[in-house]
């Protein structure tokens, strides 16, 4: 646990602080050139911070900020006008800018240009040319989508409302649905060359880490459940779990299984202090040195098989029968399976002996798993570890 409480105080000191003072209604405020994470708690689809100004304050039609992230999908950046009547939300879906525009009785949307989640930092600019909403990426990069209404274009007048990392209209009004949750940051943001400080939807912002590398962050406070059953075990090849990560500094539960009814069943451990890890099966032990880079867990019908670093001289081999484990073969039908901690016995997702550390890549059945289509804790980044 010391191991852990200074690898949690050191990550503090290479992440970039956020700074606000609060307005007279009690809510913190920002500057929009303020580096803001977008992945922090809270309701998914609700921004973290906002804006709302007079359209006769506005003198240019050109927002320009910087994305960071290694997420395929999320939402950027929501501006709307008339009260959400006409509306625009810039988001990543498949790592490709997606544009999605409402005004009048039109709407459209249009996705193209580079992949944006490759975890650098890009260049994003945004500017209305009426009858055209031009995205520029990097510089070069354009998408320009035209919009032609029946209505009688209207003098603009009252408010316009921006917003960052998520939407102030029903989702449901979007043409392309996609995942709001976004694990990336902004920053240097230059909005409509407004100076007015916007007003944050919680109590501390979230600060981001200056450098990133590509897996899954579990800062030991939370872990991600799925459902065994969207694992279906094959007849001949079973599950294949594979992890891969540096296991000397993690500490605590990396995935954990439970079958309905049942106490737990499965549990991968990683102990900063012994330096090993030890994968638990019932009353079945196996203890490995924790220098190891990569694990492949195989459940089959009547065992369980661990391959070290792709060394088939490492591999360690548990019998299981239906006295040794039982709701064995029912785990892959209605059981649940937590990536970052322990499943206790009730049905809720509380957990324990939570994870701290990194897992750079995780696949079942040799596809990636993705975390944010489970039940997780806020507090894990589903797709960047501090590098």
């Amino acid at each position: 646990m010391a191991g852990g409480l200074l690898l949690t105080l050191s990550l503090s000191l290479l992440r970039w602080g956020v700074e606000g003072q609060r307005n007279t209604r009690g809510k913190k405020e920002v500057s929009g050139g303020a580096t803001i994470y977008l992945g922090q708690d809270r309701d998914i689809w609700r921004p973290l911070i906002h804006i709302t100004v007079n359209l006769s304050e506005i003198s240019s039609m050109k927002s320009t900020f910087h994305l960071r992230t290694f997420d395929p999908e999320g939402t950027v950046f929501y501006g709307d006008t008339k009260n959400g009547q006409d509306w625009f939300i810039l988001s990543l879906k498949d790592g490709l800018p997606l544009m999605q525009i409402s005004r009048g009785d039109s709407r459209v949307s249009v996705a193209g240009g580079p992949k944006l989640n490759d975890g650098k930092w890009h260049t994003l600019e945004v500017s209305n040319q009426d009858p055209f909403v031009i995205l520029e990426v990097d510089g070069s990069n354009k998408m320009v989508v035209g919009m032609q209404s029946r209505e009688t274009v209207m003098v603009l007048s009252g408010e316009l409302r921006l917003a960052l990392g998520g939407i102030l209209i029903d989702k449901e009004k979007m043409i392309v649905q996609f995942e709001p949750h976004m694990d990336g940051c902004v920053r240097r943001g230059s909005w409509l060359n407004l100076s007015v400080p916007w007003e944050v939807e919680a109590e501390e912002l979230w600060p981001c880490y200056q450098d990133v590398r590509p897996g899954s962050y579990f800062p030991g406070t939370g872990l991600a459940i799925f459902n065994t059953s969207v694992f279906p075990m094959e007849a001949d090849l079973g599950v294949k779990t594979e992890l891969w990560g540096d296991f000397s500094k993690m500490d605590g539960t990396i995935f954990s299984i439970t079958a309905p009814g049942h106490k737990l069943m499965f549990a991968l451990v990683a102990n900063n202090n012994t330096k090993e890890i030890t994968l638990t099966l019932g009353e079945e032990k196996i203890r490995m040195k924790d220098t190891v880079k990569k694990l492949v867990i195989t459940f089959q019908a009547n065992s369980l098989q661990v391959l070290q670093d792709e060394d088939e001289s490492e591999t360690k081999t548990l019998p299981i029968g239906p006295g040794s484990q039982p709701g064995y073969s029912a785990t892959w039908g209605a059981g649940r399976l937590a990536v970052g901690g322990l499943l206790g016995e009730e049905e809720d997702n509380v957990g324990s002996q939570f994870l701290t550390g990194c897992l750079e890549k995780i696949q079942v059945q040799g596809k990636d798993l993705d975390l944010d289509l489970s039940v997780k804790h806020m507090s894990i980044s589903s797709h960047s570890c501090p590098a």
